[in-house]
């Protein structure tokens, strides 16, 4: 049916109406209870500026991280609840409306202000010291001016509460959700898969005792996110906390970490467990209905109103209807049907299962804690000084009806394809302390998790896994399988092992395609000396090797002309390339591969160093480059060919490549019965570039050169540049 909605008009409000403060206000009554809580907090920054955070209570410490991490970077914490609250076009402009309105489809400031009230004690305690943090903060550094959270409420918490790169919400188009409630808008370039895009994600690794060398359980935390999307710290208080590791800017738990007898690592998972029901809605006498079954219901319906800032700076306001069935909100309309999503919304239970699983000691009350099946995205990792390791599917699993193709809009009227509770823990395809004394992911599917010991795809819904297996499976299969005596160092190493899988499947066949070219075939000649720079080559990256800039040019030249058909098609982009991808289509792309190099840096035999940099020129969210600026060396590639350690880099109107995403935080952590562990992150702990501290580790993430963690306060002796009260 057509589109029956028609296009809100703006309405100008002055600047000063939309203020959270009004002039002249008297000074802060809440002063004293801030500096009471920030009297019980001490910060310790060692010497790479990580800060160690000690509380006398967990709401203590959770006031004391906050604080720490706005001292690093305030603008990426205000960045991530505007994004969460659905609010960044007040800062962003018009642009920003769909990205809000798609956010407030799910996230209602008065619902969520019910539900702070409604929820734990504890809760509500940890949720306020956050607030307080954020706070004391602003009221302690006036020369910070945010650009429109001058106010931090406890109930905004729960706006963020699980952390991933790509939260589900990201998977609802932005351009359908425009066509449906503004104007047709063609997919984006992004969306249609045409623009290469690094796969994100992350890698994990669990290894038991038996297969090490010291009889410790081993653990790789290797997240896959934009750069500086987390910070590192340590947070401990008198009440048990004593967590450790990556935790995403503006959230008060570690996210990826340890503390000092589990682990955890999450990897964005392959399950499909966010699913499309397509509506069949007409107009009925009072409002639209849609078809359930033999009924018919009213589509519900509720105005959300996104302010933004218009070109001239001035702030308005457009009012959008949005329509919902029970299955969740309608985000487009495809095929004369309106599109519902329904995806896991829980904030309390995910804010919960986020905080208390970093005080799990281990599997058991790691999985307790789990019970609340408020994790939707991610795969976990884990490993514990019991010698227990595991690889759990993520908890939130709606049971539905094998039958349908979930990976397609379902028809919304039949009640069948409706969801029907959700899995039990023990019915989904984890593997807890397998024979193999092994668990990996990469982002791929659960069936290799843990070589013969492994869950079987016919014994499980199709809705499992939707994607399938990837390159870095299979090489972290390679690295696993057989061996023993590992080591920290051994698995530091395994995580910057520079074999490249999708490479020394795809090259042997462009190879191939040459030698069958007839003899009097122009290419033989013009493609002669880089087809055999390739045949020789060993297929893993090195900074100073011309086949890996060769290689990675014609790799990306065809990710771009395959990558829309590969994302219809539900393929990793090696595995079309591998099956679709012609012999012709082949050569020409190593020509345009050839031929870029040449034009860009003189010669197609151009080392890699000259091409894959690490550069951090100033503290803008918005990443941006200049070749006539100081960069660094990186040797590692893509994880789209298969490299464990990722950087995903490209041209921004430069000639170099420039990473902007990939390995973010690495870490490896031994449990035995004092746990240690090393660790290095993307440039470095603060986002402000007058910082010691803001790209000092650049250097160790190149090399994968990782840096001692100060876990115990006795590791920290010699290595303390400053320890504080926060606003001292």
């Amino acid at each position: 049916m057509a589109n029956p909605l028609r296009r809100a008009r703006a309405s100008l409000i002055p600047l000063a109406l939309l203020a959270t403060a009004p002039a002249g206000a008297s000074p802060n009554p809440e002063m004293a209870r801030w500096r009471a809580e920030a009297a019980r907090v001490t910060i310790t920054r060692d010497t790479w500026g990580i800060p160690h955070v000690r509380g006398q209570s967990d709401a203590d410490a959770v006031f004391g991280l906050i604080y720490a991490q706005a001292e690093d970077d305030f603008s990426r914490i205000e960045a991530n609840y505007l994004t969460a609250l659905g609010r960044s076009a007040e800062a962003d402009g018009e642009e920003a409306i769909w990205a809000d309105l798609r956010q407030r489809m799910f996230v209602d400031p008065a619902v969520l202000k019910a539900q702070y009230a409604a929820c734990p004690t504890w809760l509500r305690t940890l949720m306020r010291a956050w607030a307080d943090g954020l706070n004391y903060y602003l009221a302690t550094h006036p020369q910070v001016k945010p650009k429109v959270l001058t106010r931090f409420e406890p109930w905004m918490a729960l706006s963020f509460t699980e952390g991933s790169i790509g939260g589900d919400i990201e998977r609802i188009s932005l351009s359908d959700l425009r066509s449906f409630y503004d104007r047709p808008t063609p997919p984006t370039p992004e969306e249609m898969g045409a623009v290469p895009r690094e796969p994100s994600g992350s890698n994990g690794i669990a290894i038991a005792p038996k297969l090490t060398r010291d009889g410790h359980a081993l653990l790789l935390i290797n997240p896959h996110t934009s750069f500086y999307f987390r910070s590192e710290a340590q947070m401990t208080s008198a009440e048990g906390l004593n967590a450790y590791g990556a935790s995403t800017w503006g959230q008060f738990f570690i996210y990826q970490g340890f503390n000092a007898h589990a682990g955890w690592m999450h990897t964005s998972s392959t399950v499909d467990n966010v699913d499309e029901f397509a509506e069949r809605v007409t107009a009925g006498k009072t409002g639209y209905v849609y078809r359930y079954g033999a009924a018919q219901r009213p589509v519900g319906s509720r105005v959300v109103t996104i302010r933004y800032r218009d070109a001239d700076g001035r702030m308005a306001q457009r009012a959008f209807t949005i329509w919902h069935t029970h299955h969740g909100p309608i985000v487009a309309a495809k095929g004369g049907r309106w599109i519902a999503t329904a995806l896991m919304w829980k904030p309390v239970p995910a804010l919960e299962q986020s905080y208390l699983r970093t005080k799990a000691t281990d599997l058991a009350s790691y999985l307790k804690v789990a019970e609340r099946k408020a994790n939707s995205s991610n795969d976990t990792l884990f490993a514990d000084s019991k010698g227990e390791i595991a690889f759990l599917m993520p908890q939130f699993m709606p049971v539905r009806d094998s039958r349908f193709d979930y990976t397609r809009p379902v028809d919304g009227s039949d009640p069948a394809t409706d969801w029907h509770g959700l899995h039990t823990l023990a019915s989904l395809p984890s593997v807890l302390t397998p024979q193999t004394g092994w668990v990996h992911n990469t982002n791929d599917w659960p069936w290799s998790a843990a070589g013969a010991d492994s869950p079987k795809a016919a014994d499980y819904p199709r809705y499992m896994d939707q994607v399938g297996g990837n390159a870095r499976g299979v090489h972290a299969d390679l690295l696993l399988t057989g061996k023993s005596g590992w080591t920290p160092a051994g698995l530091r190493d395994a995580a910057f092992d520079s074999y490249l899988p999708a490479f020394a499947r795809l090259v042997p066949e462009l190879v191939k395609a040459w030698d069958e070219l007839p003899a009097d075939d122009p290419r033989r000649a013009s493609l002669k000396e880089p087809v055999a720079l390739l045949r020789g080559w060993d297929y893993r990256w090195s900074a100073d090797s011309a086949a890996t800039g060769l290689a990675v040019f014609w790799g990306d030249q065809l990710w771009r002309e395959v990558g829309s058909f590969a994302q219809a098609e539900r393929m990793n982009v090696p595995d079309y390339i591998a099956a679709r991808v012609s012999a012709k289509d082949r050569l020409a792309a190593l020509s345009v591969a050839v031929d870029r190099l040449t034009r860009d840096f003189g010669s197609w035999r151009t080392p890699w160093r000259e091409i894959n940099r690490f550069q951090r020129l100033d503290d803008a969210i918005a990443p941006h480059f200049d070749d006539g600026k100081g960069s660094a060396p990186v040797p590692f590639t893509s994880a789209q060919w298969g490299s464990l350690a990722s950087f995903g880099a490209r041209p921004w109107g430069t000639r170099r490549y420039y990473g902007t995403s990939g390995n973010s935080f690495v870490a490896v952590v031994e449990f035995g019965p004092r746990v240690k562990a090393m660790a290095v992150m993307a440039g470095g702990q603060s986002g402000d570039s007058a910082s010691p501290h803001f790209a000092d580790q650049i250097g160790r993430y190149a090399a994968g050169d990782l840096r001692p963690v100060y876990f115990y306060p006795e590791d920290l002796k010699g290595h303390v540049e400053r320890s504080y009260h926060p606003g001292g």
